[in-house]
Order: C-alpha cells, then sequence, then structure tokens
C-alpha cells in the first residue's frame, strides 16, 4: 500500500524543483553547424527522430491530464503537477530545437522548410503506441479503478517514458555524445540529458504507485505483463529504425536488444504476486 505520509512523492517533488532547468538557456550554435554538414539520409533521420520525441512530449503532456485529475493525495498531487510542467518544458525543447536549429539547418542546405508535424515523420507503429497509451490514460476519468490505474503506469510511465524514452535517449547520446567518433550535437544531446533526468523521476513515480498495486494485491502480476507485452511488438518495430547504419553508435539490433533489456528490467525491479521482489528502482 501506499506510504501514508507519500514520501517517495514528495522527495520527487523536492528534487524537481532543485534540479530545474531551461530549454531556453541551451546553445543551439554549434548544432546548427553541424546540422548542414550531415549526409542527407542522416539529416532526414535526425529530423524524424526530433519529430518523434517532439510529438511525443506533446502528446504525453495531454495524456498526463487524467492522472492528475484522479490523484487526491496532496504529496501525489504536487509531484503530477510538476510531472505536467516538465512534460510541457520537454515539448518546448523540441520546438525551440526545430525552429531555431534544424529550419536554419533546412535553409543552408537548400531544402524547403518541413513541420515536426508532417505526417512523414510518424510511422503506423508510433501512432499506435501513443493512441493506445491516451486510450489508457483516459480510461481514469471513466472509472478510477486498480485496473485502470495499473493500466496508466504501464503504458505511461513503464513503456512509454522508460522503455521507449531512454532507449531514444541511448541512439541519440551515443550517437551525437562527446564520446563518439561522428558528429556531435551538443545542445541536442545536453537536452536529451537534462530531459532524460526528468523522466528518471516521472519513471520512479510511475513504478513506485504501480509496485503498490501489485503489492496491496489491488492488481495481478500477469496483469502488467500482459499489459506491458501487448506494447511490445509496436515499441520495438520504432526502436528498430532508430539506429544510424554510416554513424557511430548503435545499430538496429544493438537498439533492439537495448530496449527489450529495459522492459526486462523494469518487470524484474516490480513485486510478484505474492508480494515477494525488489521495490521500483529509483
Amino acid at each position: 500500500m501506499p506510504t501514508e505520509d507519500g514520501a517517495t512523492a514528495k522527495r520527487y517533488f523536492r528534487n524537481a524543483v532543485e534540479r530545474h532547468w531551461s530549454p531556453y538557456e541551451v546553445d543551439l550554435t554549434a548544432d546548427r553547424e553541424t546540422l548542414t554538414e550531415l549526409s542527407r539520409s542522416a539529416f532526414t533521420q535526425l529530423r524524424a527522430t526530433v519529430a518523434m520525441f517532439g510529438a511525443g512530449e506533446e502528446s504525453v503532456t495531454e495524456d498526463l491530464v487524467p492522472l492528475a485529475a484522479t490523484v487526491n493525495r496532496e504529496s501525489d498531487q504536487r509531484f503530477v503537477a510538476s510531472h505536467l510542467y516538465e512534460e510541457a518544458k520537454h515539448a518546448a525543447f523540441f520546438d525551440r530545437y526545430w525552429t531555431e536549429a534544424i529550419r536554419p539547418a533546412e535553409d543552408a542546405r537548400g531544402l524547403e522548410p518541413t513541420e515536426p508535424t508532417d505526417g512523414r515523420w510518424f510511422t503506423d507503429p508510433y501512432e499506435t503506441v501513443f493512441d493506445r497509451t491516451a486510450t489508457a490514460m483516459n480510461r481514469l476519468l471513466d472509472a478510477d479503478t486498480p485496473a485502470n490505474r495499473a493500466s496508466a503506469f504501464c503504458h505511461y510511465h513503464l513503456t512509454v517514458e522508460s522503455v521507449f524514452g531512454q532507449t531514444g535517449f541511448h541512439a541519440v547520446e551515443a550517437t551525437f555524445g562527446p564520446e563518439t567518433d561522428g558528429p556531435s550535437l551538443p545542445a541536442l544531446v545536453e537536452g536529451f540529458e537534462a530531459i532524460r533526468q526528468d523522466e528518471g523521476r516521472h519513471v520512479g513515480y510511475g513504478m513506485d504507485r504501480l509496485a503498490d498495486l501489485l503489492r496491496s494485491k489491488r492488481v495481478e502480476r500477469s496483469f502488467v505483463e500482459e499489459t506491458v507485452a501487448g506494447l511490445a511488438e509496436p515499441v520495438d518495430a520504432v526502436v528498430e529504425k532508430m539506429g544510424w547504419e554510416r554513424l557511430p553508435g548503435p545499430d538496429s539490433d544493438g537498439l533492439a536488444a537495448f530496449a527489450v533489456q529495459q522492459r526486462r528490467d523494469r518487470l524484474t525491479q516490480l513485486p510478484d504476486g505474492d508480494g515477494a521482489g525488489r521495490r521500483a528502482a529509483e
């Protein structure tokens, strides 16, 4: 059962306040130059990646509203409010990156300007993941039941933010970070590192609440595993397209394996149906 004082939510909220960052203070100068020098295929894939992350952040900002409307403990309300603000902040970072880094690079390369909302950037599996997540979150407004809460946490926190998001962060940081032998995009990597820091709190909160539901036997372990397994196919289909073939960093097989391991690790962190197992990692 959740602790009476909501200690986890309190701790995460304070951490969010103390580790605040601004998407408007990231220096994009170096990235603009590098983006003009990428190969055409790499630049196209980079735009698709940024578009998917930007659209994903916009979606999860909206999708979080039902949870914000249903939590009733003060500590949870404060944390979810910070969670909602941070998702909006992430969306603002990707919007700014497109407007102030990608679009100038398109101009320099003699390309027609594109929008991050163009349908060309989004595959059917990508749409499937976010459509299912929106449906799961909105069910909370119809009936705030333990099963609907568990489904919401499995979709939003365990899958979209943990498996999907963390794999995407890894793909970009391992390809364009300062430790690689390829082109560097310091602003994009800086933004991803800050976002990943925020997402770590979000995932930790969702995992903690999901563990409480399992530990109190309000939902069965099999329900959680089946929900997560049902999202594996579309998530993995998107992940396999995130590797850059001609640049340093993980390839499609490496990213697919990373996503599988993320999924396995999160499920391992949850308690078994009899209450055994480790508490969600924080």
